[in-house]
């Protein structure tokens, strides 16, 4: 089965080749983001149908609580509840909600992945991602880790590319600006700077196409009908006993 491919290539010079960058989230500077986006998570399943969750993220983020299998990024693909790679062996449409956080984050090309995702959301189910913003200050937190912060245009096309075309997303921007311990959520103008990005949609139902309607033919010929015919003979032969008559 196929692993779990990246976009790029190691750095000689930092020495933080694909999957060694998450480690950044391990650090005080990560962990300020993490904490934040574990807040979001819980709102998110708080809304999503009673079916259990799959979680995908990094080594240092931890999974949500309740029923659901989290699986943490490795360098061959994922362990945790279960040790696998692509495709994942998992039942289609069987979870209310899947969340990623920051399984991207050093490159790896997101498309396997969100593929499976696709297959795996129950329909009316959410998906919520939680990537780097590269917009924020905050980046000079985690310049020359080896992670690579990629803009929500880039992300909504990738959506768009693995089965989630017709599905509008939600943008929301979450953590620090700056100071490590001072991490919000919001969709305003200022917070377009706070340090995460997250991006969220509902797979769409697909309404049943209702049986087409039944046509009434009605058979047209030049014959009249017996009944008929006699109804119309009925006044001229009362006409001619007058006739007679008289």
């Amino acid at each position: 089965m196929p692993a779990l491919s990246h976009g790029r290539q190691p750095n000689p010079g930092h020495g933080a080749g694909p999957g060694q960058a998450l480690r950044w989230f391990g650090e005080v500077s990560g962990h300020g983001l993490l904490e934040v986006e574990s807040g979001a998570m819980a709102r998110v399943l708080a809304a999503s149908p009673a079916l259990p969750w799959a979680w995908f993220g990094v080594a240092a983020a931890s999974p949500p609580h309740g029923r659901g299998v989290a699986l943490h990024r490795s360098l061959e693909g994922f362990d945790g509840a279960l040790r696998c790679r692509l495709p994942l062996p998992l039942a289609s449409e069987a979870f209310g909600a899947v969340l990623l956080q920051h399984v991207f984050d050093d490159g790896a090309d997101p498309l396997p992945l969100l593929g499976e995702c696709a297959r795996i959301l129950a329909p009316g189910g959410r998906l919520w991602l939680a990537t780097l913003n590269p917009w924020s200050p905050y980046r000079l937190r985690w310049a020359r880790s080896g992670l690579r912060a990629r803009d929500a245009g880039h992300w909504q096309a990738a959506l768009r590319g693995s089965g989630f075309a017709a599905d509008p997303v939600s943008l929301q921007w979450l953590g620090p600006r700056w100071r490590e311990a001072h991490g919000e959520v919001g969709v305003g103008a200022a917070d377009v700077l706070r340090a995460g990005l997250a991006l969220s949609l509902t797979k769409r139902v697909h309404a049943a196409i209702p049986p087409s309607r039944l046509q009434q033919l009605r058979w047209q010929t030049g014959l009249v009908p017996r009944d008929a015919a006699t109804q119309r003979g009925a006044p001229a032969a009362a006409r001619e006993r007058e006739d007679g008559k008289d």
